[in-house]
């Protein structure tokens, strides 16, 4: 978007192309195809700031609107009541930007992350290869916009210049030292105090700073100051530190003339998977991450992804996963005017260990649930597939964790019920637990009557107390104090036949005087 310096290429001086994408939320939703994304609805993405809902990201047309990042989310729907609100995802965004430099690889090795929403290449002595700094640019340039990622780019002789020249220069760029000296203060990225500060000083642009002696600046607004002006200005230089693009393994199919058949491609794919079976054989490992590019000739790549639970290299395991893949897409694989190749990339491996077979069964049967979670995680997606793993605790609510299904690399070993025993605890617990009204024999005896639901009930039967004590090792506040108070629960089962799990908040005449009692669960 911005035309870049003119300047010659020294041998000896670094050069830098910096890549800003101030709206990479919104373009992540247009290439998930996601509603509300037409550039003339105003939008906004939304996160807890302060203890409000704030304006983290927005796009063009907000911006229009007069919005801006930090404003809270009630004032801006009464600017703007037909603003469109999206919760943001950093997550989601940061696996985009890191796609956009893994893809950065064909022009140039010496890629890092700038920031949230930036990405820096070290194009030193690389440029010529596309016929110069100004045309390299444009080759990136055109290959975000086939991507439909919109993106300013600025080169400079320092990492800190092409950074500032791409987030606060407008239009293009003559000389470099110039636009420098042009930029506003902010573009040092200084501490809010200090910002404040300078512009109250009178100082409005780079070079109003760099008129002034260093001595005179660094003594009344910090040594710091000085420090991000040589860096800008290119007379300090840091080193950046690469992105490292972890080694695949990549297997590769090359067609002598483009091929337009997507039943043909999938073909190749599986050779492909055949090969990466062999080669994974050959070493006794198993991988977790696939992906598959489907290479145009117009220079577009399609990009197919899944993961797997456990390390696998059942070919025909993987390729089911890529079939899920391909059904469930929005936007069709299209080989447009044909791929000219199909590569299949392995981004993680691991050991895969051999397992000694059931003699009773066919080989392959104990991995079907490993399989079905893969398959249910592609169809659901990534992060929407939970398992639990136990957790060595004795509080109940905290006797469980979840994680994302195709993270866990192992079956977990849960207590089991002795055989005839009731389960000790409900399968489903309330969180949190739901404050109820008992009469007891005596403060510290089991309930006789209780308050369920607006209906009093009677214990038939009861079974407890069972006492947990609090972790007091631990001091994480809760608002039921159970860091601080004994808890005693008790199984009972009411004239209908209903199971409940009660529990007494604190020791009576011990730790409170009037103990509060709650329901933990239903027994089914």
């Amino acid at each position: 978007m911005l035309d870049q310096p003119s300047l010659p290429e020294s041998a000896g001086g670094r050069r830098f192309l910096a890549l800003w994408f101030p709206f990479l939320a919104w373009n992540r939703l247009q290439l998930e195809k996601a509603p509300d994304t037409s550039p003339e609805t105003p939008l906004a993405f939304v996160g807890k700031q302060t203890g409000a809902m704030r304006l983290v990201a927005l796009n063009r047309k907000a911006i229009a609107c007069g919005l801006a990042a930090g404003t809270s989310l009630a004032d801006a729907l009464a600017i703007v009541p037909g603003l469109a609100v999206h919760d943001c995802d950093p997550v989601a965004d940061a696996d985009l930007l890191g796609r956009i430099a893994d893809g950065c690889m064909r022009f140039t090795p010496m890629i890092a992350l700038d920031g949230a929403d930036g990405i820096m290449l070290d194009i030193t002595g690389g440029a010529h290869i596309f016929g110069g700094e100004r045309e390299l640019a444009c080759e990136v340039q055109d290959w975000l916009d086939s991507g439909q990622v919109e993106a300013r780019l600025a080169r400079g002789s320092s990492a800190e210049a092409a950074h500032a020249l791409a987030r606060f220069h407008q239009g293009d760029v003559v000389e470099e030292r110039a636009a420098i000296r042009a930029l506003p203060v902010a573009a040092l990225e200084l501490d809010s105090e200090s910002d404040l500060g300078l512009r109250r000083a009178g100082f409005r642009t780079i070079g109003d700073v760099l008129d002034r002696p260093r001595n005179v600046i660094a003594a009344r607004f910090g040594a710091a100051i000085i420090y991000h002006l040589e860096r800008l200005v290119g007379a300090l230089s840091k080193p950046v530190n690469p992105r490292r693009h972890r080694p695949s393994r990549t297997f590769r199919r090359l067609f002598a003339e483009p091929i337009a058949n997507k039943d043909y491609a999938m073909g190749v794919l599986r050779e492909l998977l055949d090969k990466a079976h062999a080669s994974l054989f050959e070493e006794d490992l198993g991988a977790r991450a696939f992906e598959a590019r489907f290479c145009r000739v117009d220079g577009l790549t399609q990009r197919l992804y899944v993961e797997t639970s456990l390390p696998t290299r059942d070919s025909a395991a993987i390729a089911r996963l890529f079939d899920e893949r391909l059904d469930g897409l929005a936007d069709p694989l299209d080989p447009g005017f044909g791929f000219d190749s199909i590569e299949l990339a392995i981004s993680r491996t691991e050991l895969l260990k051999p397992e000694q077979d059931d003699l009773e069964k066919e080989t392959g049967q104990g991995n079907s649930l490993a399989e079905t979670l893969d398959i249910l995680g592609i169809r659901l997606g990534r992060n929407r597939l939970l398992r639990f793993r136990p957790h060595d605790t004795h509080i109940p609510e905290d006797a469980q964790t979840a994680l994302f299904a195709v993270d866990t690399t192992r079956s977990f070993s849960w207590a089991r019920a002795k055989a005839g025993e009731p389960p000790s605890r409900p399968l489903q617990l309330f969180d949190p637990p739901r404050p109820i009204a008992v009469i007891a024999e005596v403060p510290d005896g089991p309930p006789r009557r209780f308050r369920w639901q607006g209906k009093l009930r009677d214990a038939a039967r009861y079974e407890g107390p069972e006492r947990i004590a609090a972790e007091w090792w631990k001091s994480a506040g809760d608002p039921l104090g159970r860091d601080q108070l004994t808890r005693d629960y008790y199984r009972i089962e009411d004239t209908d036949g209903r199971r409940y799990w009660v529990f007494r908040h604190g020791l009576h005449g011990r730790e409170t005087d009037n103990p509060n009692w709650y329901m933990h669960g239903l027994f089914a």
